[in-house]
């Protein structure tokens, strides 16, 4: 069964569904075979389509999915990259309805607008795209495929310069911790000379935020203050272009107003996001941060901040995962198990952490060159394709010919054609309809079968021929 998670915008993806034989024996008049279009009448972005694989075998569409199978001299490539241009996606949103979940039906896709070339452009176009877009998918893939091993060595990095071992003349060792029952430490990275395990609590105040009273939210008396969500709280950065502002009492803004350097950790989510977080740098006054939010605060410089935040936000995170309590839909982790979070020390001397610090931030910074860098490549090639397409749609990717059926013409014959298809159609279903109406008015001739028995007679004594049996009937009056 072909349904909305098949259809990509050009692409078929299988996730296929499955039917008994039997019931697809009942569904036949919507097989999809090889070759058809299949159109996404239901979710975002549409309209979206795909061509169905040769080898799909037996398939038909699901109720949210509508098969088109065109003329055999229309190109099947070509009408595909028409229906998925940005014209025609514009056009298509005007026709969209429902509510949560746009839908396209089956009116609004007929009504779509398609620029049709002659049928031979039409191969030329599909062709041409298709070596053009060949090219392009192949560019994003390797931009993608860089922007993981970047991402991927961005966490290295981070993990390096959290435990020392980024200086060129580092001496990595396997440095022990003293264990805790009410956690799992797992295996810890090896840290520099002069560098050694430490708990969490050991040299930060660790508290949770402020939890969301809609009773004082109407108390004017109060003073309403900025206040950072999960939201906020990304992987190595905050995301401040949102906000939110939340009244509290003059005491909880004393207690939990950020200070600079606070490192700010996640307490729920999914579990691989567990301890995310950054650190704040008075980016707004008089903040406060929310009850789902671990604030750190480093006491007497025990550590660099952003030390202590390249280190949750790498090798940590897999103590976060293994010490996450796991619910029906989210994850947590509770602020006891947070405060006993191995976290490596380096040497007490500040200018020795602040070297560590600069050497971390100036590789990391080029790394970051390279992420934006593909980001750029992938914004390039999205509207290269954009690109693309409108050329072709235009008219102008590949050279016209005027020896080529025009596309008038063309349309024409294939309306006549139908026509014609659909008058033998209607000739065909009136004779079927006038001879079954004349046989139901024939008058019914009984056959010798049909014909009753006569009657057992009364006694043993057989008739004379030529004589009657009688029944004596009495009237009482």
């Amino acid at each position: 069964m072909l349904r909305l998670q098949n259809i990509g915008d050009g692409e078929f993806r299988d996730a296929r569904a499955y039917i008994s034989m039997d019931h697809f024996e009942r569904l036949t008049p919507h097989e999809a075979l090889a070759g058809d279009l299949v159109i996404a009448s239901l979710g975002d972005d549409l309209p979206r389509a795909c061509i169905v694989p040769e080898d799909i075998g037996p398939a038909i569409v699901k109720a949210d999915c509508i098969r088109f199978r065109a003329h055999a001299e229309i190109s099947t490539g070509w009408l595909l990259r028409s229906l998925i241009a940005p014209a025609t996606k514009q056009h298509a949103a005007a026709s969209l309805r429902g509510i949560g979940r746009a839908r396209l039906g089956l009116n609004g896709i007929r009504s779509l607008p398609i620029p049709v070339p002659p049928a031979a452009e039409q191969h030329r176009i599909a062709e041409a795209l298709d070596e053009h877009l060949v090219r392009l998918e192949k560019i994003e893939a390797r931009l993608l495929a860089g922007q993981q091993r970047l991402e991927k060595l961005r966490d290295f990095i981070m993990i390096a310069a959290a435990t020392g071992v980024l200086a060129s003349d580092a001496d990595p060792q396997q440095i022990p911790i003293v264990g805790s029952p009410a956690v799992n430490d797992g295996t810890l990275p090896p840290l520099a000379a002069g560098w050694c395990w430490a708990r969490l609590q050991d040299i930060a105040d660790v508290v949770g935020g402020v939890t969301k009273d809609s009773k004082n939210q109407h108390d004017p008396a109060l003073s309403e203050v900025p206040y950072l969500r999960v939201a906020n709280a990304q992987r190595a950065r905050l995301e401040l272009s949102q906000v939110t502002k939340i009244r509290v009492a003059p005491k909880t803004l004393e207690k939990l107003r950020l200070r600079d350097g606070d490192l700010l950790m996640t307490e729920g989510g999914d579990r691989d996001k567990l301890g995310r977080g950054w650190i704040w740098e008075n980016q707004i006054e008089n903040c406060i941060h929310q009850n789902h939010l671990f604030r750190a605060r480093i006491q007497e410089q025990a550590t660099h901040p952003k030390l202590l935040g390249w280190y949750v936000n790498s090798a940590a995170r897999a103590w976060f995962e293994a010490n996450g309590k796991q619910s029906v839909n989210l994850a947590s982790i509770s602020i006891s198990k947070v405060k006993l979070l191995p976290v490596p020390l380096p040497p007490a001397d500040e200018q020795e952490q602040r070297d560590f610090v600069e050497l971390g931030e100036r590789i990391l910074a080029r790394f970051d060159h390279l992420v934006t860098a593909c980001e750029m490549g992938l914004v390039h090639a999205a509207a290269l394709r954009l690109a693309l397409l409108a050329e072709a749609f235009a008219g102008r990717l590949v050279p016209q010919d005027p020896d080529d059926e025009p596309a008038e013409d063309f349309l024409k014959r294939i309306r006549a054609e139908r026509e014609a298809a659909e008058a033998e159609r209607k000739a065909s279903r009136r004779a079927a309809t006038q001879a079954k109406r004349k046989n139901q008015a024939k008058p019914k001739v009984p056959s010798q079968a049909d014909t009753p028995a006569p009657p057992a007679p009364t006694t043993d004594t057989p008739l004379p021929e030529g004589e009657q049996t009688t029944l004596p009937l009495e009237f009482n009056a």
